[in-house]
């Protein structure tokens, strides 16, 4: 069952961009654009995660999220462009999960909402994508080459699925670093290394001549699909 999310902010082209995004990937998606419309919908369905705005006219994020909390336990997770420490305790005081700053990446979204699915027992992925001889499926986390079952870590899953869904895309090691490992992950960069490493050493015939896993010279990492 694909899982369903409720988007709530009055910036209508952040709103109709993570929707689009969201529903690419499987889930279903509501939106609301004020707080009031946003308890509206909380109360009548039930949701895996709701994305919520701090700055809401009608009711702010923060009572949004007070108020659900009264009647839900769904994961939340506050979006705001201030940036202060105190701003994000406030949220995190007032029943929210995480915490996302404006300007955001779309693909650090959806990251962070599968990190909540995965720690509420409830699954980060909603389909099976096949991509040449790979295939992954995401419900149970598997991983398959040429039919054949490879036993990968979770952040080696979460790392090839990141670049088999944007293939060509080149991640810098510090941005794989922020969106597989998390924005408070205190490693360095020789991580990724590692990982993509051992994740060749399993999915390409010849490591060294890689056919999934590229290297872009002084940039970062990319899938060619």
């Amino acid at each position: 069952m694909a899982k369903r999310v409720l988007v709530v902010d009055d910036e209508k082209l952040i709103v109709k961009g993570i929707q689009f995004s969201l529903i690419q990937d499987g889930y279903e998606v509501d939106c609301a654009y004020d707080g009031i419309e946003a308890m509206e919908l909380a109360k009548a369905k039930e949701y895996d995660v709701i994305l919520l705005d701090l700055m809401l006219p009608g009711l702010d994020g923060l009572t949004v999220c007070q108020q659900v909390r009264s009647f839900s336990d769904v994961p939340i997770i506050m979006l705001t462009a201030k940036d202060g420490d105190m701003d994000k305790i406030l949220g995190l005081d007032n029943g929210a999960d995480d915490y996302i700053t404006k300007p955001f990446n779309i693909l650090e979204v959806k990251a962070r909402i599968k990190a909540i699915l995965r720690r509420n027992g409830k699954g980060g992925g909603v389909n099976t994508m096949r991509v040449k001889d790979i295939v992954l499926d995401r419900e149970s986390r598997r991983a398959f080459l040429s039919d054949n079952e490879i036993s990968l870590t979770t952040k080696e899953f979460d790392l090839l699925e990141l670049l088999l869904t944007n293939p060509g895309k080149v991640y810098s090691r510090e941005k794989l670093l922020n969106i597989v490992w998390g924005y408070e992950y205190p490693g360095d960069v020789r991580t990724v290394d590692v990982h993509v490493r051992r994740l060749r050493e399993k999915v390409e015939a010849n490591p060294a001549d890689p056919e999934y896993v590229y290297t872009k010279w002084g940039v970062g990492y990319y899938f060619k699909g």
